[in-house]
């Protein structure tokens, strides 16, 4: 039988998601997400989102994230702050702020509209972080979704596609993990990632320039207190703010564009 499915398309500084309307429940499965993901032949995207009802009703709405090769997954921070620009088109929120259910727990966002319906930026809450590991000349954490960062010279020269898969598939990761290489300028941070589940680059990552900013403060010793560091991509540029006391990182915002590319519906 065949299934009609109306979706929207959103990105966030490259990233680029469907998003569905999902509060009625209707079956999609593994290998329709895997489908819509495929580009060329199916709509093309590095995730899709569906966005449901929440289980509490003091939050405004649930979202559940899936990778571009079907499997849900772990918190999308891109995906996540276009899921609120979506809300916000399909009126589920009418105010500048929102909290909503992911799988990682609830988070707050901010929302500032700079063009209605068609562009936003959008600051999302991230859960605190106190422990980051060293491994190799790198780090790991875990910022709703896990992360290996490095540090390397030229990062716009760099080959991400290979040295990413080496180190997202390494044993240290039984779960294997994403991958984040950055370079820093006077100007801030330059980061590129290689993304698991899209399995390659992907034009930016919301969890992967938060992880990259709270590495690079801890590789600085920056003081105790508040902090804003600034982030560029091959998709569009970031902050990250946080409040840094010891070894513990909390109150972390990541803030970056969200903009609605189209609308569509697709026989499946």
């Amino acid at each position: 039988m065949e299934n009609k499915i109306v979706f929207y398309k959103f990105h966030g500084a490259g990233n680029d998601f469907i998003l569905i309307d999902n509060r009625n429940q209707e079956f999609i499965n593994l290998e329709q997400i895997k489908f819509l993901c495929v580009r060329n032949f199916g709509v093309g995207a590095d995730g899709l989102i569906l966005l449901e009802n929440p289980k509490d009703e003091a939050n405004d709405f649930a979202i559940r994230y899936f990778n571009a090769d079907g499997r849900e997954a772990s918190l999308c921070g891109n995906g996540s702050r276009c899921a609120v620009a979506f809300a916000e088109k399909l009126s589920v929120i009418t105010k500048s702020t929102s909290q909503f259910e992911a799988v990682d727990g609830v988070h707050h966002a901010v929302i500032s509209c700079t063009e209605k319906g068609h562009f936003w930026q959008v600051s999302l809450s991230m859960n605190a972080i106190n422990k980051i590991r060293k491994f190799r000349r790198g780090y790991f954490l875990d910022t709703g979704s896990p992360h290996y960062v490095r540090r390397v010279s030229n990062v716009k020269k760099y080959n991400v596609e290979k040295k990413g898969k080496k180190w997202r598939y390494n044993s240290y990761f039984p779960n294997g993990t994403n991958v984040d290489f950055y370079e820093s300028n006077v100007q801030g941070l330059f980061v590129r990632t290689y993304e698991r589940g899209v399995e390659g680059e992907t034009h930016s990552c919301g969890t992967g320039v938060t992880a990259t900013a709270l590495v690079w403060a801890k590789t600085q010793n920056l003081p105790d207190g508040a902090h804003s560091v600034k982030l560029f991509t091959n998709g569009g540029d970031f902050q990250v703010k946080f409040e840094k006391n010891g070894k513990e990182f909390k109150q972390i915002q990541l803030l970056g564009p969200v903009k609605f590319v189209f609308k569509g519906e697709i026989v499946i």
